[in-house]
């Protein structure tokens, strides 16, 4: 794994090794950030289900302001921790080492951008969702990625949810579909 382009291109960061971690894939990370490239300039950043930081870390590299890392593991933390400090990443970066439900809970700013990648056998994308829109996380023009292995599944308690939602764009790339969200007014 690698940071792609930007300041910190070229920096090789850490991954987990574990079952429970999928780090997303150089050519899924670059098909996601040509995307949303117009997004990215002095974003505010929120990273959830974080992993090795790689989505966030990426952000800060090619523009963003500041991101959020959120990540549940304690393991997985440590080494988001030193992927920051390798990427000198450390003035825009804050690492909460806390479940989704009470990083959510505790968050009091907006996002421009917002990456969802969680567990996939966990089916928990849907509620974060829905818990980033009750708390009203999303800046105006904000862009939610959602990355699934199953976005008819996505689709259905999205709709069951009656989230106000708009769907922008699905893009697949093998098993991986990234789901490009925003909020309707």
């Amino acid at each position: 794994m690698r940071i792609i382009s930007g300041i910190a291109r070229g920096t090789k960061i850490n991954t987990i090794e574990s079952t429970s971690t999928r780090p997303t894939l150089d050519r899924v990370k670059e098909a996601l950030f040509s995307i949303i490239q117009n997004y990215i300039e002095d974003a505010n950043v929120l990273d959830l289900f974080a992993g090795s930081g790689a989505l966030g870390l990426e952000s800060i590299s090619r523009g963003a302001s500041k991101c959020i890392f959120c990540e549940k593991s304690y393991e997985t933390t440590k080494i988001l921790k030193q992927n920051v400090q390798k990427t000198h990443f450390e003035d825009k970066s804050i690492v909460i080492n806390k479940d989704y439900k009470i990083c959510l809970k505790e968050l009091t700013e907006k996002f421009n951008i917002i990456f969802l990648d969680p567990p996939y056998r966990l089916n928990i994308a849907v509620d974060a969702l829905k818990r980033i829109l009750d708390l009203k996380l999303l800046s105006k023009d904000a862009i939610v990625v959602l990355e699934t292995d199953d976005e008819n599944r996505e689709l259905q308690e999205i709709e069951k949810q009656n989230l106000k939602i708009e769907i922008k764009k699905i893009r697949k790339y093998g098993r991986v579909k990234l789901m490009f969200l925003c909020e309707r007014g």
